[in-house]
């Protein structure tokens, strides 16, 4: 049986660390700005976790909310518009937006020491130099969770099956930065069971419900699961758990593994930006 990589209990620790460090300091308090253009459900019900996390934490945060026809112009403006603000130490333009703005735009428009998602160029450069910078909160959160419970990654080999902006690329980029040999796969790599099967760290982040069984998992594998699908079962992983608990070693699971770290870790990055700022 596979002992259970759980996000919860760390999540819970970071967030108290964090609002114990804002009641302690004499400075404001960090602000964090949430953009959201046009309607989604998903995205409303995300954005409200984080502001009840942020006022649980002693985070000032605001939402502007736009309509779907609100023109790109007008969100670059409003972007710079909080760039110059000295009370925001966190900008974060929720995704999905309208095809009409063009979320890498967006993303560059952010003052790189404000940007929480870490998706601005200069972060993304920075996380590829192994220079200091603010990260995507997702796979920051996993580091945390294998140091957590004490998985060392030097000289493990990782496969990560999933190669976006937002997971893939950047966990791949932390996984080097801690001397891991990283593979990545996507949908044009052959025999992609053949190869997961030779990871000792291996990563989830296709957004397929039950997608990989245990013929791509080797024996006593740590399985990182992001992908998380709504059914009328309830929310699934990329994994098919009940198949592949017997064979890894370890799992986190679907709810209740990765999920509850990118919002902690948003909260650290808002913070950390927060220090800089105020000193």
């Amino acid at each position: 049986m596979a002992d259970l990589l759980l996000g919860k209990p760390l999540a819970r620790r970071v967030r108290q660390s964090l609002k114990e460090e804002i009641a302690a300091s004499s400075a404001r308090p960090p602000g964090l700005t949430v953009i959201m253009v046009g309607e989604n459900p998903a995205s409303e019900v995300y954005v409200g976790s984080k502001e009840r996390a942020c006022a649980k934490a002693g985070i000032v945060s605001r939402v502007i909310r736009m309509p779907d026809d609100t023109p790109e112009k007008t969100v670059l403006d409003t972007i710079a518009g909080l760039n110059a603000d000295s009370s925001v130490d966190g900008i974060l333009c929720q995704l999905p937006v309208p095809d009409h703005v063009s979320p890498s735009r967006i993303a560059s428009a952010v003052d790189p020491d404000k940007d929480v998602d870490g998706f601005h160029p200069v972060n993304v450069g920075r996380l590829w130099r192994g220079e200091e910078g603010l990260f995507p909160c997702t796979p920051v959160g996993m580091m945390a969770l294998l140091r957590e419970n004490g998985i060392s990654v030097e000289g493990k080999h990782a496969v990560i099956v999933g190669r976006s902006n937002i997971v893939g690329k950047p966990l791949a980029a932390l996984l080097l930065r801690s001397n891991a040999t990283v593979t990545m796969c996507h949908s044009r790599t052959a025999d992609l069971p053949g190869v997961c099967r030779r990871a000792d760290i291996l990563v989830a982040a296709v957004g397929k419900p039950r997608f990989m069984d245990r013929t791509f998992v080797k024996e006593g594998a740590v399985l990182l699961d992001v992908g998380i699908t709504r059914s009328d079962d309830g929310l699934s992983g990329d994994f098919d758990f009940e198949d592949v608990e017997g064979v890894a070693g370890a799992i986190t699971p679907v709810p209740g593994g990765v999920g509850p770290l990118t919002i902690a870790f948003l909260l650290e990055n808002t913070v950390r930006s927060w220090r800089t700022r105020t000193g």
